[in-house]
């Protein structure tokens, strides 16, 4: 009788009442929640990502208090070098051995194509929030990835939207000739032929291209109104000043239609070159004073003002943290249906939510960039001439290939 006397009394103990059973203490894996970075430092896209993500991530680590559920977060870093196996293995080695719970922003589209499926596969979680493709909640759909800032379709339907309102009924692409410039050129061709307009050529350009004058000629030649870039980073940037130099917009007949435009190609251009661009985005510095209150503190660190990415990469952080804390675990199931249930309301989104296609859904905005005479300061840059509301802006779920989607008829 001794023998048994020991395991029950401590199953009892255990039963009592006031008693912390097992499932309701934190569940945090290797005592440690583990954040990791993979982003480009250094090559074409490093401006739209690269320090200003990590300064983003970590903004919301030591915002959030440095732990969580009583255990360190800690945040890795590492450049993909724009190359899908380098982010694939990195992404392997950061879940199997490092026991990284979370990636995070994951710029360049066949980047983050290749890395949910890792995520998928390890049963970790991964957040794009650098990427565009809407493949992401598509058909490449997961259920341990979330597509959190922006998508081709919601940047098609604000930017195309726009242009058709002006006119611009035939349409020129320069794309991108990877994952993301593919996305772009599909989602604003759909958009522009739904609006009653069609598309006369494209061509595409290979990912590193430095000159664009031979494509520029073609999309002069084509007599399309609108010449949609659907590409992003160095290569836009010096396919807009080419545009000018060529006299493309300077008829009135031809306009520029900046499919992705970061705060950071306008700074690149400055105004006198970049004038008139027409863009959509989801998140700009001096909106209002929350989002100039943050960016301000993002300013201190960076000297440069935030876009995008990097307000979708520190809300994105905070959102998986608060889940993290609520969920009380870091078990990637639990935490993404948490992170599906919490709203998102800060200085990136209000109302914002996260489908079962893994989209965040939140309100976009169509800018204007203003014409040297219009800025009144440094960083000030936009005119806003719509707001897309987040039902209107993202593909519906109807029209979703995600097979994680449960359609009614």
């Amino acid at each position: 009788m001794r023998r048994f006397a020991t395991p029950m009394l401590a199953a009892a103990l255990a039963w009592a009442p006031g008693a912390p059973r097992a499932a309701e203490r934190p569940a945090i894996s290797d005592d440690v929640v583990k954040i990791g970075v993979l982003t480009d430092m250094s090559g074409q896209f490093s401006h739209e990502s690269g320090e200003g993500s990590v300064a983003a991530v970590r903004m919301a680590i030591e915002d959030f208090g440095g732990t969580v559920l009583g255990r360190p977060i800690e945040l890795v870093v590492s450049d993909h070098q724009n190359k899908t196996d380098v982010a694939s293995a990195k992404a392997r080695q950061w879940y199997d051995v490092d026991k990284v719970d979370m990636i995070a922003n994951l710029i360049n589209s066949g980047v983050a194509l290749s890395v949910v499926n890792v995520a998928r596969d390890k049963n970790r979680i991964a957040i794009v929030t650098g990427s565009g493709s809407s493949r992401l909640t598509g058909d490449a759909c997961t259920p341990n990835s979330i597509h959190y800032a922006y998508d081709t379709y919601a940047l098609a339907k604000g930017t195309g939207s726009a242009m058709a309102k002006r006119g611009g009924d035939s349409w020129y692409f320069l794309t991108a000739d990877y994952a993301f410039g593919h996305a772009l050129e599909a989602d604003t061709t759909g958009v522009v032929k739904a609006l009653g307009g069609r598309v006369v050529g494209a061509v595409r350009y290979p990912l590193n291209a430095l000159d664009q004058s031979a494509f520029l000629l073609q999309a002069q030649s084509s007599g399309a109104k609108v010449v949609g870039l659907a590409g992003s980073g160095t290569v836009f940037v010096n396919a807009v000043k080419a545009a000018r130099e060529f006299g493309l917009t300077q008829s009135g007949t031809q306009a520029l239609a900046g499919l992705l435009v970061w705060i950071t190609d306008i700074r690149e251009l400055g105004l006198e070159t970049a004038q008139g661009l027409i863009l959509t985005n989801a998140f700009y510095w001096d909106r209002d004073d929350e989002t100039r209150a943050w960016s301000k503190r993002f300013y201190a660190r960076m000297g440069r003002m935030p876009h995008m990415g990097d307000a979708g990469d520190y809300s994105s952080t905070m959102h998986y943290l608060k889940a993290v804390a609520a969920a009380g675990t870091d078990e990637a199931g639990a935490v993404m249906a948490r992170m599906r249930a919490l709203p998102i309301d800060d200085f990136f989104a209000k109302g914002g939510r996260i489908r079962e296609d893994g989209r965040m859904v939140h309100d976009m905005y169509v800018y204007e960039v203003k014409s040297p005479a219009e800025s009144t300061g440094e960083w000030d840059y936009y005119k806003l001439r719509e707001v897309v509301p987040g039902e209107q802006a993202f593909r519906p779920l109807r029209d979703s290939a995600c097979p994680l989607v449960r359609k009614t008829n």
